[in-house]
């Protein structure tokens, strides 16, 4: 039979008009359709691993820990750095005690954020800065008796290692003239509080901070020989000591090994 023009043939073996270029574009579609569930794999896959809790290594936690105990003194409030009160303890054999004695401090003021060049003694500026101290802040405090006062310093430093060299080239002498400086504040009994009064001084540190004291009397005494009265100077020592003791433990306290989630970098 002879086909009239322009008559399909669909009785041969070529496939129907159109059919090739429909099966060129499925096979385009099928191919982007597999590309893009790959795709989506490989991203829920990554998605993943990044909820995956992440691990630490030893150096990378002691990063982290050092990390948050140097921005303390940015987040705490002054008046949490400086409590109101503190509660110290006066050594038994100070009293000819079996016990030893509690007692109580009270703050008198808290000082503005100033450089440790001008918050301290030039010897003990030139340490600071030797180890890169970064602030400083101060409060004073008196005790029970509105008989004696204490300056307490917090010297910022880069790090624990910081801290600690400085405070031991500071507390080598224990001399008031290589210390915190004393702060005064108008309007209390610590008004006439200043250098001159400055009868013993400390330094200690606490994580990455150097806590400097320095202890006088209120009723403005210069500086005398304290050692020579050994309750005096055991019940200014320990009016120093544990101010110094309550402020700085805080602060350096280690914070808690850092896992995810939850911790920096997580």
């Amino acid at each position: 039979m002879s086909l009239q023009p322009g008559t399909p043939d669909h009785e041969g073996g070529g496939a129907p008009a159109g059919r090739g270029r429909g099966g060129w574009r499925f096979g385009i579609a099928l191919t982007a359709l597999l590309a893009g569930t790959a795709g989506l794999a490989a991203s829920a896959a990554g998605v993943s691993a990044q909820l995956l809790p992440r691990t630490f290594t030893a150096a990378q936690q002691q990063q982290i820990m050092n990390w948050e105990s140097a921005r303390r003194w940015r987040e705490l409030p002054a008046g949490t750095i400086f409590p109101a009160t503190i509660t110290y303890q006066l050594p038994a054999n100070a009293l000819e005690a079996s016990t030893e004695l509690p007692l109580t401090a009270y703050r008198v003021g808290i000082s503005p954020q100033t450089t440790c060049a001008k918050g301290s003694d030039p010897a003990a500026a030139r340490v600071l800065s030797a180890h890169h101290c970064a602030a400083m802040l101060r409060a004073t405090y008196a005790d029970g008796t509105d008989s004696m006062l204490v300056t307490v310093g917090v010297a910022v430093m880069p790090g624990d290692g910081a801290a600690r060299s400085a405070a031991g080239e500071l507390s080598s002498g224990q001399q008031p003239d290589s210390a915190v400086r004393a702060a005064a504040f108008r309007g209390t009994l610590a008004a006439s509080f200043g250098d001159r009064q400055r009868q013993l001084s400390w330094a200690t540190s606490a994580g990455p901070y150097v806590i400097l004291s320095t202890a006088g009397y209120t009723n403005g005494m210069p500086e005398a020989a304290v050692a020579s009265d050994a309750y005096a100077d055991q019940e200014m020592t320990s009016l120093a000591n544990g101010v110094a003791d309550a402020i700085g433990t805080p602060l350096g306290v280690q914070p808690p090994l850092p896992r995810c989630p939850g911790a920096p970098g997580c």
